[in-house]
C-alpha cells in the first residue's frame, strides 16, 4: 500500500527548490548532497523522485549497490512550498536503464518552473546537449514520510524563523513507524579523529546557511538531520541540533552545508564524510574527507558552466569506456 501524506507535506514535496539527498556507504556511513528535486512527486503512487546526470556516476553506483535512500526537504528558500515543516522522505531508489524521452520531457516541464525557461538556439543546443540529454529520473517509492515543525537555533532556544528549517520534537509519521535510535557503531580502524583541516572546513561551512548531517538509521534507511556548526576544536566540528534528533554514541556520518540563489544559481557547497560522536549535551563531527564546489551567481554562467562540464565529463567517460560500463552495471 502506498504511503499517504498530508496536503501540507505535499506542498513541500511539490515546492522546495533545493533539498538534501543521502545514500549509504559500504562501511555503514552515509553521504549527503544538495539536489534540486524540481517538484517530482507522485502522490497516488506514494513516491518522490530526484534527477541525476550520467556525468556524475558515483551516486548511481552507490544506489545500484544499496538502493535505500532519503531526501530531506529543509530549505524553503526561493521555492514555492507553503509549509514550514522539515520533511524527511525515506524509500528505495529505482534506477532506470538509461535516459528516456518521457523522463526527459518530464524534467524539462518541471525544470522551467523552478529554474526558468531554458535558453535555446544553435549555441545553447550544442552547449547543453549532454547536460540535458544524459539525465536520469530516479524514482523513490516511499516507505516512510516523517515531518517536524519548523524550528531554528537562535541564541539559547529553538524559535521559528525564515529560511532553512530544523526538525524539532517528535515527528509526525506516515508509513512505517519511526524506528528506535540506532546502536553506536564500531570505530574505524584508522581512528575517529579529523583527517582534514578542521578549522578550514568549519569556517567554510559556517558561511553557508543550510547544514545537515546524515547517518544510517536502525532500520537501514539514511536519516538526515538539520544541524548548525557552532565552532570547532581538535576533536572536530561542534554541531548543534534540536533535542533528540541525533542518536547517542559514535557513528559514521556525512555532512553537507550549502547555499544557493534564485533558480538554484550561484550554488556553494561543502560536503564530507566523517565520524559523529554524540554525548549528553555535546555533538562533535570529525571530518575524514572533504569536498565542495561553487558555481557562478548568474543563471546564464551557471547554466553554461553546467553544460560545458557535462560535455567534458561525458566525452571523457566515452573515451575511457566508463559510460558503457555504467550502462552495463545498471542493466545487470
Amino acid at each position: 500500500m502506498a504511503v499517504v501524506w498530508s496536503d501540507e507535506v505535499q506542498s513541500v514535496f511539490a515546492g522546495d527548490l533545493v533539498a538534501a539527498a543521502a545514500y549509504l556507504t559500504p562501511a555503514g556511513g552515509a553521504v549527503v548532497i544538495p539536489v534540486s528535486p524540481i517538484g517530482l512527486v507522485n502522490r497516488v503512487a506514494g513516491s518522490v523522485a530526484i534527477t541525476t546526470s550520467l556525468a556524475f556516476p558515483r551516486k548511481l553506483q552507490r544506489l545500484s549497490q544499496e538502493p535505500r535512500t532519503a531526501v530531506a526537504y529543509h530549505t524553503r528558500q526561493h521555492g514555492f512550498a507553503t509549509s514550514s515543516r522539515f520533511v524527511l522522505a525515506q524509500g528505495t531508489a529505482v534506477i532506470p536503464d538509461g535516459p528516456s524521452p518521457e523522463h526527459l520531457a518530464l524534467i524539462n516541464e518541471h525544470a522551467d518552473k523552478f529554474f526558468g525557461e531554458t535558453p535555446t538556439g544553435p549555441f545553447w543546443d550544442w552547449a547543453l546537449r549532454e547536460y540535458l540529454e544524459h539525465r536520469l529520473v530516479i524514482d523513490i517509492p516511499l516507505s516512510r514520510v516523517a515531518s517536524w515543525p519548523l524550528a531554528r537555533r537562535s541564541g539559547a532556544s529553538w524559535t521559528d524563523t525564515d529560511g532553512s528549517t530544523d526538525a524539532s520534537g517528535p515527528p509526525e509519521v506516515s508509513g512505517t513507524p519511526w524506528p528506535l535510535p540506532p546502536e553506536p557503531q564500531e570505530p574505524p580502524a584508522k581512528g575517529t579523529g579529523p583527517r582534514v583541516d578542521t578549522a578550514k572546513f568549519a569556517r567554510q561551512a559556517q558561511k553557508l546557511p543550510h547544514q545537515v548531517l546524515a547517518f544510517r538509521g536502525s532500520d537501514g534507511f539514511p536519516v538526515i538531520a538539520a544541524v548548525r556548526v557552532t565552532g570547532y576544536s581538535d576533536r572536530g566540528l561542534h554541531v548543534d541540533a534540536a533535542p533528540g534528533v541525533l542518536p547517542p554514541g559514535g557513528r559514521r556520518s556525512g555532512f553537507a552545508a550549502h547555499a544557493y540563489r534564485p533558480q538554484a544559481a550561484g550554488v556553494s557547497c561543502r560536503i564530507g564524510t566523517g565520524w559523529l560522536e554524540v554525548t549528553e549535551g555535546s555533538a562533535v563531527w570529525a571530518p575524514h574527507t572533504s569536498g565542495g564546489f561553487s558555481s557562478p551567481p548568474g543563471k546564464t554562467f551557471h547554466l553554461l558552466g553546467n553544460g560545458l562540464l557535462s560535455k567534458y565529463l561525458i566525452a571523457k567517460m566515452r573515451r575511457s569506456g566508463a559510460l558503457d560500463e555504467l550502462t552495463r552495471q545498471r542493466a545487470a
